[in-house]
C-alpha cells in the first residue's frame, strides 16, 4: 500500500511542479516560402496545443509534445488558402495534425537546442530546432526557427516539384506562451 501512495504522490508532485498551458490565443507558427522565385508567400497557423513541461533548471525532465492543425493555415489569401489545405499540400481532410514531439533538450551558450520527431503530411523525420526562452513573471514564451524541405514530407503534388512557382525550402517561426500556473 506503501508502494502505491508513493508513485501517486510522486506524480501528483510532478504534475504540479511542472504544470504548463499553452496559451492558444498567443501561439503561432509562421512560415514562409519563396513564390515564383521574387516574392515570398509568408502564413500561419494556429490553435498549437499539447503538452509542455521546460524546466531549464532539470532539463532531463522537460519536453514538447505539440501540435497544430494545418486546416488553419492564413496566408491572407483566400483562394491560396483553400488550395493549401486540399490534396496538392497539407490535405487536412487526411492529415488532421502537424506535431512535433522532443526526444530531448539541451543547453547551448545563450539556446536551447531540442530535437525530435516531425510528424507532417503523414512523414515522420528527425528535426533540430534552436529555442530562444523568455521568461516572465506570467508566462514562458519559447521562439524558435528552423528550415524544412517540403518535398522530404511530400507537401506539393508532383506538378509542383519541377517548377518556379512554389519554393523548396520553407522557413518555420515557431512562438509557444506558456501560461505559468500558480
Amino acid at each position: 500500500m506503501r508502494q502505491y501512495t508513493f508513485i501517486l504522490c510522486l506524480f501528483f508532485c510532478m504534475g504540479i511542479t511542472n504544470s504548463q498551458t499553452i496559451d492558444q490565443d498567443k501561439s503561432v507558427v509562421r512560415f514562409s516560402i519563396d513564390n515564383m522565385k521574387w516574392n515570398t508567400v509568408e502564413g500561419k497557423l494556429s490553435g498549437m496545443k499539447g503538452d509542455v513541461v521546460f524546466d531549464k533548471n532539470n532539463l532531463s525532465t522537460s519536453s514538447f509534445n505539440i501540435s497544430i492543425d494545418p486546416a488553419t493555415v492564413n496566408t491572407e489569401s483566400k483562394k491560396r488558402d483553400e488550395h493549401l489545405k486540399n490534396e496538392d499540400f497539407f490535405h487536412v481532410e487526411k492529415y488532421k495534425t502537424i506535431n512535433y514531439k522532443s526526444q530531448s533538450i539541451v543547453k547551448s551558450s545563450d539556446k536551447y537546442i531540442t530535437k525530435g520527431k516531425m510528424t507532417l503530411h503523414g512523414v515522420i523525420k528527425d528535426v533540430t530546432i534552436p529555442l530562444i526562452i523568455n521568461e516572465n513573471t506570467d508566462s514562458i514564451i519559447i521562439e524558435g526557427k528552423f528550415e524544412l524541405n517540403r518535398f522530404d514530407y511530400g507537401l506539393g503534388a508532383e506538378k509542383y516539384k519541377k517548377t518556379f512557382m512554389v519554393g523548396e525550402i520553407v522557413t518555420i517561426n515557431i512562438s509557444c506562451v506558456l501560461i505559468k500556473h500558480k
